[in-house]
């Protein structure tokens, strides 16, 4: 049995770049005339919602960093003797 090579790739640039002027006149298609964009009290509403989402997460978090700090020190210095 003898190794077995692939016939070389052949490249057809024209073709490649209508494909990819194509892929791209319908990407530019969907974003013009198909996508639902957010008016702009919709954006403000939902940027809004997110900072206030973003904030509590943030106390949440920095609460339970406080926690954990406090109950280290305590078990450190019950260690230490």
């Amino acid at each position: 049995m003898g190794v077995r090579a692939s016939p070389p790739l052949r490249v057809n640039i024209k073709d490649m770049f209508k494909r990819i002027a194509n892929g791209l006149q319908l990407t530019a298609d969907e974003l013009i005339n198909k996508v639902t964009w957010p008016t702009w009290d919709e954006l403000q509403s939902s940027a809004i919602v997110t900072l206030v989402a973003s904030a509590l997460i943030a106390l949440m978090i920095f609460g339970i960093d406080s926690v954990f700090e406090q109950l280290f020190k305590a078990f450190y210095s019950i260690t230490k003797g």
